[in-house]
């Protein structure tokens, strides 16, 4: 034992020892004037008693907002400078909200964002863990290249990629990347997001910002759970003469489960909060007014919100932006407990 270690042993000793000094000072200190009941309280009790301050900030910016948004999405004519509004309706709000033709187009864009970019970002993650796994050299060099994204503004990133994917077939002096790319292997350029723009091909613009932006946390958590398998699965496997594919479809998959359900109920609630990608590639109204065959509408359910609560300084449309709200809370709710069901059978812990 070196000099270092037997000075942090004596450390710790000190430490400790100070420590239970107080309590007993303490517990001297209640007992004095009958409060010892405090230090014997239930270990349930005591858990609630250090929640107290989580609890509470919970309760501020979290529990009171949604309470209070569903309260409001019950209020006709209401008005929120001045605080006042004109009765009560139970679903007049929400029905609304729901034959409204813009929240029917934002329900379809949302649904999009999170049927093909959530399981597209999770496979390719979980490919890029796996090689970064296998990688020995430089491996916390590529870790921290694939972290990036995580670090970066969103909006910036938003704004390279509408930079990136800018120009059409009748503006070769002045394209972008991608448009700069397809020339190169004898490809037309497509208009993406400017002027004749499609649906589809605008919305691949979001999509591929969507996968892209969000494959740093989830190949950090994906790599952190494979570097936790025990090599000895691995060893008995290639006994086995099991080949890496068989491996990885019956030892990595089943061991990461937990982490792979975790990522998927976070990345489901965070796809269907998207609008920062789409002020960012497309423009502040999320409207394409050049398009092939018209007018663009690619704003999701949050960006719907937002315009209501732009416009919440007449009679009614605060009461619209909560129900529209409290009906997007109800969507993330139910995909939500459904994962959960379908992870009780499918998870291995």
């Amino acid at each position: 034992m070196n000099k270092q270690d037997s000075r942090l042993k004596e450390m710790i000793w000190v430490f400790r020892s100070k420590l239970h000094h107080m309590a007993v000072i303490i517990d001297n200190f209640l007992s004095k004037f009958g409060l010892e009941f405090i230090v014997r309280w239930p270990a349930w009790l005591k858990a609630i008693f250090y929640l107290i301050p989580a609890l509470t900030l919970l309760m501020i910016f979290t529990f009171y907002p949604i309470f209070n948004s569903f309260l409001i999405s019950f209020y006709t004519g209401y008005n929120i400078q001045r605080g006042d509004f004109e009765g009560y309706t139970l679903f007049g709000n929400y029905l609304t909200v729901l034959r409204h033709a813009n929240f029917g187009r934002a329900i379809f864009n949302t649904s999009m964002i999170v049927l093909i970019s959530v399981p597209v970002t999770i496979f390719v993650g979980l490919m890029i863990a796996v090689a970064l796994n296998a990688i020995k050299p430089l491996k916390g060099f590529y870790q921290s290249i694939f972290f990036l994204p995580y670090v970066t503004n969103s909006i910036a990133i938003g704004l390279v990629f509408a930079f990136m994917f800018k120009g059409n077939s009748n503006d070769l002096t002045n394209l972008g990347l991608a448009n700069q790319v397809l020339t190169w292997v004898g490809l037309q350029p497509i208009v993406w997001i400017g002027v004749g723009a499609t649906y589809w091909s605008a919305m691949s613009v979001i999509l591929i910002y969507s996968v892209w932006n969000g494959l740093a946390f989830k190949i950090i958590v994906f790599l952190a759970g494979i570097q936790g398998i025990d090599k000895q699965y691995y060893q008995a496997a290639q006994i086995d003469g099991a080949s890496r594919s068989k491996s990885f479809y019956r030892i990595t998959v089943p061991m990461i489960s937990p982490m792979i359900f975790y990522i998927l109920i976070t990345s489901v609630i965070g796809a269907f909060k998207t609008y920062s990608s789409v002020v960012a590639i497309i423009n502040r109204e999320g409207l394409i007014t050049t398009g092939a065959n018209g007018t663009i509408n690619l704003k999701t359910i949050v960006f719907y919100i937002y315009d209501y609560i732009g416009l919440a300084s007449q009679d009614g449309l605060m009461s619209y932006a909560s129900a529209a709200a409290i009906i997007l809370f109800g969507i993330i709710l139910v995909f939500t407990l459904l994962q959960l069901e379908v992870g009780k059978r499918r998870v291995h812990y």
